[in-house]
């Protein structure tokens, strides 16, 4: 399986994963519309996203159906936790000081 950070790198399939949030999914012909890109690009980065386990394809008559698969996000979700721990005291320090502040002090 790729490096998940590897395949989020690139630009173009974030905005793919950003336009199949969707409860549907699209097809490729809506992802080339959606996106400007052209149908072998978009393909391309299909495949990647689909080996990486962030999509999944299925076939419908003469096209493939992708959708987000979200827990092939988990790698990120994971690295993430201790970060958004971090930045949550941060906002819990700020709150309080800002509660804690009469609003008096002049700079």
């Amino acid at each position: 399986m790729p490096d998940l950070f590897a395949v989020l790198a690139e630009p173009s399939r974030r905005l793919i994963l950003d336009a199949l949030r969707t409860e549907d999914g699209l097809v490729v012909k809506e992802l080339t519309a959606t996106l400007g890109l052209s149908q072998p690009n978009v393909s391309k980065h299909l495949r990647v996203l689909r080996e990486a386990g962030l999509v999944t394809e299925t076939v419908e008559r003469q096209s493939r159906r992708y959708r987000l698969r979200p827990e092939g996000l988990r790698e990120v979700e994971t690295w993430l936790e201790p970060y958004r721990r971090f930045w949550t005291r941060r906002l819990d320090d700020l709150g309080h000081h800002l509660d804690t502040t009469d609003g008096s002090e002049q700079r």
